[in-house]
């Protein structure tokens, strides 16, 4: 439906049909001290055949290099089936489903999404809005506080080798609530979790895992969620998809499983778009899922014994009477969850199996041979997904430039993030990456050091 934009004919008519005299007065109950001031630095307008001609022009400096970074975001395949089936009409312009019977068809394929997230994660319960992988993990901690109503405090513990944008994500959302996050400190020789750190831990309302790690290890989560639950706290795993087809799911940690479960649905279908949009997923044990935000979609039947689908758990309030609402980030990700939940159908279980082998095994690959690379080596010791971290003689930062003027990104600079590792690179491998990809990063990679070497 085109957008028409309203008059000030238009607005007065419809103030004075409501006793309001101005616009602004609508909001008068948000402080004036956090109301955006005016912006004043927009330039001037640009005709269509000006704006047509930059855009060309921008477009035509875009080019592909060979991407080797992960840190949270993957590139990954997508079928070409995706996109196009996502791309019809019905599904470009969905909107949230209020009216159940005009929406079978998008409740339906929510329906789906929940489904195949919760046997991903063996999890009982799954939502489908959250607006990515990092605020679904400060949803986890906000329902966490709400849930486990024995813990007086309001102390949220987190590994220490959780993604840091993660970490900033949650203390800019939660903080306002009162909410204390400790990150506990990870062992320098594994970048994992010690589990007698969280021997120690008391009056703590949850413990945050990210399984793999942000460093791509495995910690002992059967052992650290035991710990977090007879302290008792509750345990919210950050997960990778991806992995989870090949890993242990978080619904089978320890002996009662994790309590929560989130993550970044972006490697299931979703393009590398510079940062989003993207989809965060969110599951829960059944005891707990009246303190889950979002749309919960649940399939019932209709007078007349036919499967019919609608919203549960939860009024219209929730949407439109932000006030009343468990959360005000429950946003529309229905596109995003549809390319996901037909990426997920295309591929099934042994489709997921494979890609995270593949993953798994370019990465082996790749570290196996930078291993022999004079003055490379792998940081952390022990097993890795489809992430590692390589230890350079080098300034990371530096490698990164010289090699991208070769084409080639070969990771991230975990010296913008940690202190004492500015010459470490975390470096990812996704199914994409063929043998010959791996020749082209490392003879970039040892062209590229001796430059460095030699400007040092």
């Amino acid at each position: 439906m085109p957008f028409i934009p309203h008059t000030k004919d238009d607005e007065k008519t419809m103030l004075d049909a409501i006793g309001v005299a101005s616009i602004d007065e609508l909001f008068d109950e948000i402080p004036a001290s956090i109301l955006a001031k005016p912006i004043d630095q927009i330039p001037p307008g640009e005709s269509e055949m000006s704006m047509m001609r930059l855009m060309q022009e921008r477009a035509a400096r875009d080019h592909m290099d060979l991407c080797f970074i992960g840190a949270g975001a993957y590139d990954h395949h997508i079928p070409a089936a995706v996109w196009d089936i996502v791309g019809r009409g019905e599904f470009l312009t969905a909107y949230t489903p209020y009216q159940a019977e005009a929406s079978q068809g998008t409740l339906q394929l929510i329906y789906e999404f929940q489904t195949m997230i919760s046997r991903l994660t063996g999890m009982e319960v799954a939502n489908a809005s959250v607006y990515d992988g990092a605020t679904a993990l400060a949803e986890a901690m906000l329902m966490a506080v709400r849930a486990n109503k024995k813990i007086k405090t309001k102390r949220i513990v987190c590994a220490g080798n959780i993604n840091p944008r993660y970490v900033e994500t949650c203390q800019t959302i939660v903080r306002n609530q009162g909410i204390e996050i400790q990150q506990l400190q990870c062992d320098a020789e594994t970048g994992l979790l010690k589990p007698e750190l969280l021997e120690a831990i008391d009056e703590t309302v949850a413990v945050v895992l990210n399984y793999p790690s942000f460093f791509g290890g495995l910690d002992e989560v059967d052992r650290l969620t035991d710990l977090a639950h007879a302290s008792g706290a509750l345990v919210i795993a950050v997960v990778n998809p991806t992995a989870l087809a090949i890993l242990k799911p978080p619904g089978e940690w320890g002996g009662n499983g994790a309590d929560i479960v989130v993550g970044e649905g972006q490697p299931l279908g979703i393009p590398l778009a510079s940062g989003g949009p993207y989809l965060g997923f969110m599951c829960c044990r059944q005891a707990i899922v009246r303190q889950m935000p979002g749309r919960i979609i649940g399939r019932t039947v209709d007078l007349q014994g036919k499967t019919g689908f609608t919203l549960t758990l939860q009024a219209r309030e929730q949407h439109i009477r932000r006030a009343k609402a468990t959360s005000n980030i429950c946003t529309n990700q229905g596109l995003l969850v549809a390319a996901a939940t037909v990426y997920m159908s295309i591929m099934g279980n042994e489709g997921l199996r494979q890609v995270a082998l593949a993953c798994h095994a370019g990465m082996a690959e790749l570290v196996q041979r930078a291993g022999q690379v004079a003055g490379v080596q792998q940081h952390f010791t022990g097993v890795h997904f489809h992430e590692c971290v390589l230890e350079l003689p080098v300034p990371a930062a530096a490698l990164i430039s010289a090699m991208a003027e070769h084409g080639v990104l070969p990771g991230l600079d975990l010296g913008e993030y940690f202190a004492g590792m500015e010459n470490c690179l975390l470096v990812n491998v996704t199914e994409k990456k063929t043998p010959a990809d791996l020749d082209r990063f490392m003879a970039v990679l040892k062209t590229s050091l001796e430059t460095v070497s030699e400007s040092c």
